[in-house]
């Protein structure tokens, strides 16, 4: 449907994105990750014909966007992060405006504008003027006018950007509906939204595509030694007697009282899996014979946040726990307080 071949653009001597290929394939939703300056609006842009490549080709259902730009637009529907609406024109007017610049046959002008508010809920919004509707129902605006003309392509960046929790999960569900129809780029910042509703996650960082897969692909992709976080009633020398000859397991390693919750005669460990091995059901097997109840087990798997973090490079602003910090900046006011004091 979509294919990006060797894409570059350069902003002087930066390069925004860098020789960039994939393939977007019919009846899919795709999200785009990246961090900030990654280059995924640029990219954007470029594939619905706003900006124009440095190099490289994209082309939308056969038709090249730079050679056949207005064959390939009539294949795209492009909401971008602040969405081109008018703030004096009501709902229905400007979707009306809207249909007339996209060419739509005046013949099926009410038809489609009416079947886009009836798609994105806006109906009972028609005659409200955009400047008086919330934030919500103004990216649901946008994405009524992203719809005309019938796309096979929608481009959607940043949907939920500045939604409250509620209008986030209306646009996922609404986006989650409309891939039943179109083909969808979902470029997003809330990584559990892309995990939920994408069934395919392209992962960018300077420029650069790192990572291409679906999301269980990506979590098999990344994924090393598995880790097991196990509680037993029992001390910790009979648990590791009972384990040491368990196919499997690369290692084990203690927990500290605190995360055993300060249970009286139990330990937690952290125990290490050979890749892609489970083997939760052979060890309850092992514990319940050698007498060693298990009070919790639980298999850790890698989020997509970790899995974000790991390939883009980037890196949590602060590791410090939050109970540390608040201590540390208590002691830092009293300390600042005594010194007035002694002033």
């Amino acid at each position: 449907m979509i294919e990006v071949t060797d894409l570059t653009k350069r902003y002087g001597e930066h390069t925004a994105v860098d020789h960039l290929s994939f393939k977007v394939e019919k009846g899919q939703i795709y999200g785009f990750l990246g961090p900030n300056g990654a280059g995924k609006s640029t990219t954007m842009n470029i594939i619905t014909g706003y900006l124009a490549a440095s190099e490289g080709t994209v082309t939308i259902d056969g038709h090249d966007v730079q050679q056949e730009p207005e064959e390939a637009k009539k294949r795209i529907g492009y909401l971008p992060e602040l969405p081109p609406l008018y703030m004096d024109m009501t709902v229905e007017e400007y979707l009306r405006f809207a249909a007339e610049l996209k060419k739509v046959p005046k013949a099926e002008r009410k038809e489609q504008v009416e079947q886009v508010m009836s798609m994105t809920q806006t109906a009972d919004m028609r005659g409200r003027l955009i400047k008086n509707l919330s934030k919500g129902y103004r990216q649901r605006v946008g994405l009524a006018q992203a719809l005309l003309g019938s796309p096979e392509v929608l481009i959607l960046d940043e949907p939920s950007v500045g939604l409250d929790p509620k209008q986030i999960i209306e646009i996922r569900d609404l986006i989650r509906e409309l891939g039943k129809n179109h083909t969808i780029i979902l470029s997003s910042h809330i990584l559990s939204e892309v995990s939920a509703v994408c069934d395919h996650i392209m992962i960018i960082s300077h420029g650069k595509l790192v990572a291409s897969d679906s999301p269980e692909g990506l979590q098999k992709l990344m994924s090393g030694a598995g880790e097991l976080k196990l509680t037993v009633k029992g001390s910790y020398e009979a648990l590791q007697e009972a384990v040491a000859n368990m196919a499997g397991i690369q290692g084990m390693e203690r927990q500290t009282v605190a995360s055993e919750g300060g249970s009286e005669g139990c330990c937690s460990v952290l125990i290490k899996t050979d890749k892609e091995q489970d083997i939760r059901e052979a060890l309850f097997y092992v514990l319940a014979e050698k007498r060693l109840p298990i009070l919790s087990m639980t298999l850790s798997e890698r989020s997509l946040e970790d899995i974000f973090l790991k390939l883009t490079g980037e890196t949590p602003a602060s590791k410090e726990p939050v109970k540390k910090v608040w201590s540390r900046r208590k002691k830092a006011a009293q300390d600042n307080s005594d010194s007035r004091e002694e002033a």
